[in-house]
């Protein structure tokens, strides 16, 4: 069935395919970028709070480096600007969090391109082929039959339904992937606040509102 698809979709054909091939492989990598980036940031911070607790600031930063993921970093940048008074420390969280989001939404514009043109390309594909089937009725007149015009019809209805194929898994990838992504986005601004407390208190920075 494929190669009779391939050999009767024309050129269009063969674009919409390397699109969904783009679309499917971008979508792996930002479904692995963002299993490695998503982590129990609960459990994370805890062990964190417990190390800083003991004053042992190289462990903490240690435990911070062996962590992938965006929380972790934001985690880190808090710990190395402990000394700072409150406002200070969280101006720094958020500073890295501002670098951090479009590393999470790297290439999902790609995703979402390919989503919406891909039914363009499949209609394109569409459009060529009804042009090639009045061409060949232009051509043999009264004496068209389905035979000569069959490869047309054959172009018009695979290159539509291609570009609807890969526009479907596109959309519903980029949709699952942004769900994603807003999950560790909101665990980083949970773990940021959380941060700024916990190396604000206890003597560990100058306190909220308070200089140096």
């Amino acid at each position: 069935m494929l190669p009779t698809l391939l050999a009767n979709g024309g050129a269009m054909i063969w674009l919409i395919l390397i699109a969904g091939a783009v679309a499917l492989v971008v979508f792996i990598e930002r479904v692995l970028h963002c299993h490695r980036a998503q982590i129990n940031s609960a459990e994370f911070l805890s062990g964190v709070r417990n190390v800083l607790k003991r004053d042992n600031v190289v462990e903490a930063i240690s435990i911070c480096d062996a962590t992938p993921g965006p929380v972790a970093r934001l985690v880190k940048t808090a710990i190395l600007n402990r000394d700072k008074d409150r406002d200070r420390v969280r101006e720094a969280v958020e500073e890295a969090g501002l670098t951090e989001v479009p590393l999470l939404e790297d290439r999902l514009n790609l995703l979402a391109t390919i989503a919406q043109i891909a039914p363009l390309l499949g209609l394109l594909g569409t459009i060529l082929g009804f042009m090639e089937i009045f061409h060949q009725m232009q051509e043999a007149g009264l004496y068209a039959n389905i035979e000569q015009l069959s490869h047309g019809i054959w172009k018009a209805l695979i290159c539509a339904g291609a570009g609807i194929a890969v526009a479907i898994p596109a959309h519903a990838g980029y949709n699952y992937l942004v769900s994603r992504i807003n999950k560790i986005v909101l665990d980083m601004e949970r773990a940021a606040g959380e941060i700024v407390n916990i190396v604000t208190e206890n003597g560990n920075g100058n306190g909220p509102g308070q200089s140096r």
